[in-house]
């Protein structure tokens, strides 16, 4: 597919943003102005403002003296580039790659996109009738190369360029070198020597360009033609796996949205089949006509390119969205995505471990209606210690052959922190005869014990304890421990781990 660019030049950017949000100064003349070597000079006039004499580069003084009651406004440095971005993001609309050209334009690359407004003058009269509405005068030129669309649009004397495919080279032959994007040394040097336009370069060989210019100017006139590569650094990064679904008129209601999200997720299923692969993260975008933005994001516990499935994800939470005033654009992106290859059925047994898709699924839907961080599975974990006996897991990571180490019974129910109890036990080293646990005495029936686990001195130190696997009079099992050795101060501690079942 034949790459093609979008250059939209804002020529009075500050100003056309400056009576947009101050409607006071529709009617009066004022300027914007900087201190340059310690004078106040014009940067920037509105239409009253230069229709009385005012020109950039003008003094302040000047420029009162030229328009009464004249208003001035200091520059914002970085308000070009702030407005810029913000327009950059909300073009996502027309593409999904947009970027900031300093200090007063935008570069789209619309390959595969203008057809879906009925080829590009509809989607370029779209754009500016968009930005018009917004108060913003634009200029926009289209073409094979981003060179290219930088110096029409800035030197054509018409507002739309639409250059033919393959045409840009004859486009840009009546137009000044400095639409080469070219440094001021150069520009002089070609001026001095009469070549002030393209047409007055293009024939000449390249080793003579290089030899009397140096590699700039071949550098530049390459890009403008086409003949080396360019590129432009989107606001927001190319994904392999994104979908647009434009609307002629906007979506107010919910079945609107879900109708869309089905196109999507069909769309961007089928691309994922086709590599092989599958959506673990995805997000739902919706633009509104009021320039605001409201998404829906989605996680799986397996890759999925099931549209079905996925749909259900995101159909419980459609209904936080608040499509007024009206949603005139739909994306779906992967945001992230793994490779998916097909398993093989087996025809006489069902593995029903954590790698059953049926589990995977009821997962993701458990998942989207209470949250992933609420769902928890752990493994065995080579340690002795019992806090360090396990170890957290993905939900359906494989399971893994038992990895404990002790060959000793383990409570199904281990508290996260010990219980300090109070026991009876003959000394020096007998079982307990009987324990409190919240107020309540437990008489000791049956006991095994004592196993010895020491603390692990690399990692953390501190007493052994001795472990006993008890049973009570209602029959009810119990994980016991006496901190350190038995003394006759009592400086040791009993307390209370875990529960069998």
């Amino acid at each position: 597919m034949k790459r093609r660019y979008v250059s939209i030049w804002f020529p009075h950017l500050i100003v056309n943003w400056m009576q947009r949000n101050k409607p006071a100064l529709t009617n009066k003349a004022f300027v914007i102005t900087k201190s340059v070597h310690g004078k106040m000079v014009v940067v920037a006039a509105n239409r009253i403002a230069k229709d009385a004499g005012i020109v950039n580069g003008i003094s302040v003084a000047d420029a009162s003296a030229l328009a009464h009651d004249l208003l001035t406004f200091n520059e914002e440095p970085n308000k070009p580039q702030a407005l810029l971005h913000g327009m950059a993001i909300w073009l996502i609309r027309y593409t999904p790659l947009a970027g900031v050209s300093l200090p007063d334009g935008l570069t789209l690359d619309i390959s595969g996109c203008a057809h879906l407004w009925g080829g590009e003058a509809n989607y370029v009269a779209s754009i500016r009738k968009r930005f018009a509405d917004f108060g913003y005068h634009t200029r926009i030129a289209v073409a094979d190369t981003i060179a290219a669309t930088w110096g029409i649009v800035r030197y054509s004397k018409e507002d739309v360029n639409i250059i033919p495919i393959g045409e840009q080279t004859n486009a840009l032959l009546p137009f000044p070198v400095a639409a080469l994007q070219l440094n001021a040394e150069t520009m002089e040097r070609l001026v001095k020597l009469g070549l002030s336009k393209i047409s007055n370069i293009i024939n000449i060989k390249a080793a003579t360009l290089r030899r009397r210019f140096g590699s700039e100017l071949l550098h530049k006139l390459g890009l403008a033609l086409g003949n080396e590569e360019d590129f432009f650094e989107p606001v927001i990064p190319a994904i392999a796996y994104r979908q647009m679904l434009p609307c002629m008129s906007v979506v107010l209601d919910a079945q609107g949205i879900q109708t869309a999200l089905k196109i999507l997720l069909q769309k961007i299923c089928t691309q994922l089949c086709s590599d092989q692969k599958g959506l673990r993260n995805a997000v739902f975008t919706c633009y509104k006509s009021d320039r605001k933005i409201c998404s829906l994001q989605i996680q799986t516990h397996r890759a999925s390119n099931n549209s079905q499935h996925l749909f259900k994800l995101f159909e419980d939470k459609i209904s936080s969205l608040s499509p007024e005033p009206g949603i005139e654009l739909f994306v779906l992106e992967a945001t992230t995505t793994e490779a998916l290859t097909a398993q093989q059925d087996q025809f006489f047994y069902t593995d029903l471990n954590s790698n059953n898709a049926a589990v995977a699924l009821l997962l993701d839907r458990i998942g989207g209606k209470i949250g992933n961080q609420n769902i928890y599975r752990f493994q065995q974990s080579e340690d002795y210690w019992p806090e360090r006996s396990f170890k957290p897991a993905n939900i359906l990571d494989p399971f893994t052959e038992n990895t404990q180490i002790s060959t000793k019974p383990r409570p199904i129910q281990l508290l996260t922190k010990p219980a300090s109890i109070a026991v009876t036990a003959p000394v020096p080293d007998y079982p307990p005869m009987n324990f409190r646990y919240k107020g309540k005495l437990h008489k000791i029936i049956k006991t095994d014990g004592p196993e010895r686990i020491e603390q692990v001195w690399w990692i953390q130190e501190g007493a052994h304890r001795d472990y006993y696997v008890v049973e009570d009079e209602e029959g009810l099992r119990y994980w016991l421990f006496r901190l350190g050795h038995y003394s006759s101060n009592s400086t040791y501690q009993w307390y209370l781990h875990g529960f069998f079942a």
